[in-house]
């Protein structure tokens, strides 16, 4: 069970990082969502991995259950990470619209155009 579990963080580590590379906005805004995806899984995994046990104590004194804070911690994180994706979603769309790409990278030489412009328009 343990090792289903950190390979699943793993693929989805991997999957996110993969996507943040991306050269596009659309990959790097679900790269940040699979990498919070896999921070969840993590968090929720470190309460100890008890299959059909309460997240209580039970009330007959057995002391097996699954701790409640790192569920509670994941459900925070869980609207946390929905509410910042939303507003990544807009950013990206607002910048698609201002530039008419969603491309991310920015070329290198730009900058050097328009100095050697201006110092043609000088002379």
């Amino acid at each position: 069970m343990e090792f289903i579990v950190a390979s699943g963080i793993g693929v989805l580590t991997a999957g996110g990082v993969y996507l943040l590379l991306r050269l596009r906005t659309f990959p790097v805004i679900l790269g940040l969502a699979l990498l919070s995806y896999a921070v969840n899984v993590f968090l929720f995994a470190s309460g100890r991995l008890a299959i059909d046990q309460s997240p209580i104590l039970s009330p007959y004194g057995d002391a097996s259950y699954s701790d409640p804070l790192p569920q509670a911690l994941v459900l925070t994180a869980i609207v946390i990470s929905f509410g910042m994706t939303a507003v990544l979603v807009m950013m990206g769309l607002g910048a698609f619209l201002e530039s008419e790409s969603d491309r991310i990278d920015i070329d290198p030489h730009e900058g050097e155009r328009d100095d050697a412009s201006e110092a043609e328009e000088c002379a």
